[in-house]
């Protein structure tokens, strides 16, 4: 991890490199023996696939993770998923500090960029924190749908390991199964499907938030007067809006489609569920390619949304699309800057924002029209890959396993770029920020 300093690279371009060796890490421990099922062999690129799906925590998958991996194949893609949903720099500070190392400048800029925080104050905690905080909520998930999963499976190792799997594919926003069906087995149990929304809540709101909320709940009673940052404010008023849209879009647009003949509880939960997952869980209780095309775009612009910043999740993220129409709206206004929350966001914020969505647009874009030239698909399943892909959600309308080869590449390149964020991307190709010594006359524009 201090290759960086011997070949001078950016913190961008070392944190993306470190992307790259924990695909190969992942291909060489899913491509042992062991990890497979008697007689079962796959293609390199089928491996490539399924470990950077792993990696980014996608949950994409062109085989049958339940008919390939045997039960250590299984533990190896738990850790894989693990590895990829806490973030690299998180378990790499973890064992900086098993091992006793300083963590100095250069690994606080690169835990900073993973982490797409704004100022190095407090990181090393941070990551203490976030990799304390996800391991209780998966260790509390596991106990509980384990518990309640000996009533599914005939003994107690099954239950377990089905609920493990559960709670941390659904804590790292995986969306990955071992069921084979994903939750539809459990389309009518709502216990299970609550649990599953709180951990892809938790694991996707954000870790800033849940150590932000930890901390208010400790000094609520204290004179401390601890009150919560912009971040946390915008980033949840954003994340639970876009939940409830999604919920009352999908009951409007299936009321008399998926939904016809459906109680009304059982349309909601359909509804809840499917809303919640599209913040890059991936589960489905579902076949999600029975809705109808408007409720097939509306779930695309919310898998393309994502999760929040700092989260297990990708996407352009909650708090960029939150600026990015609050920007409209002050725009519209005749107004100057951008105030929220009687707080003003930086201009630099405002541009990255701008930045990160056009980018994002223009690399689905190109994957969608790559795709439109090589696949056999209608545009609308085109559509849904390339947004769950972007977005690391891992929803299909079961096209996965039919892509070419090119398919399945750039179907990886965007799962890749999804997870390491646009910014990292962006920023490998430049070294330093450099101002510039000199100024030209400014001039206006017409634009619109």
């Amino acid at each position: 991890m201090f290759m960086y300093r011997k070949i001078n690279l950016s913190a961008a371009q070392s944190i993306a490199l470190f992307y790259v060796f924990a695909v190969m890490v992942s291909i060489s421990l899913l491509s042992l023996p062991f990890a497979l099922k008697p007689g079962v062999n796959w293609s390199f690129v089928d491996l490539l696939f399924t470990a950077v799906s792993a990696v980014s925590v996608t949950g994409l998958s062109v085989v049958s993770i339940v008919d390939t991996l045997s039960t250590p194949g299984i533990f190896i893609l738990l850790f894989i998923l693990q590895f990829g949903g806490i973030g690299i720099m998180t378990l790499g500070t973890f064992l900086w500090l098993l091992i006793g190392k300083k963590i100095g400048l250069k690994e606080r800029q690169l835990i900073k960029t993973d982490q797409n925080q704004s100022t190095f104050s407090g990181l090393v905690n941070l990551m203490k924190q976030i990799l304390l905080l996800i391991l209780m909520i998966e260790m509390f998930g596991a106990i509980i749908l384990g518990t309640y999963f000996l009533t599914y499976f005939d003994t107690w190792q099954e239950a377990y390991l089905q609920g493990l799997f559960a709670s941390v594919s659904a804590t790292t926003n995986a969306g990955f199964d071992i069921t084979g069906s994903s939750l539809v087995p459990f389309a009518q149990d709502y216990f299970v499907q609550f649990i599953n929304i709180i951990l892809l809540t938790l694991g996707a709101i954000g870790f800033p938030v849940l150590i932000e909320l930890k901390e208010y709940i400790r000094n609520r009673d204290r004179n401390y007067g601890s009150h919560f940052s912009l971040y946390t404010k915008l980033t949840t008023v954003t994340f639970f809006s876009l939940m409830v849209v999604g919920t009352v879009m999908i009951i409007l647009f299936e009321f008399n489609h998926f939904f016809a003949g459906k109680s009304w509880h059982e349309s909601f939960f359909y509804a809840f569920f499917q809303s919640s997952t599209t913040r890059n869980g991936g589960l489905s209780t579902m076949d999600v390619s029975q809705f109808s095309n408007a409720t097939l775009l509306g779930i695309c612009f919310l898998m393309f949304i994502g999760a929040s910043p700092s989260s297990v999740g990708g996407g352009i993220r909650t708090t960029t699309f939150a600026v990015i129409v609050l920007m409209i709206i002050s725009f519209a206004r005749g107004q100057k800057g951008l105030k929220v929350f009687k707080r003003e966001v930086h201009e630099e914020d405002i541009r990255k924002s701008v930045v990160v969505t056009f980018l994002a647009l223009t690399l689905c874009f190109t994957a969608i029209m790559i795709l439109a030239k090589t696949e056999n698909f209608t545009m609308m399943q085109i559509l849904f890959e390339v947004s769950s892909a972007f977005g690391t959600t891992g929803l299909s309308m079961g096209i996965t396993p039919e892509l070419s080869m090119i398919g399945k590449i750039v179907i990886i390149a965007l799962m890749f770029l999804g997870r390491i964020g646009i910014l990292t991307f962006l920023f490998l190709f430049s070294r330093s920020k450099r101002e510039a010594a000199y100024h030209y006359p400014k001039e206006p524009l017409i634009v619109g």
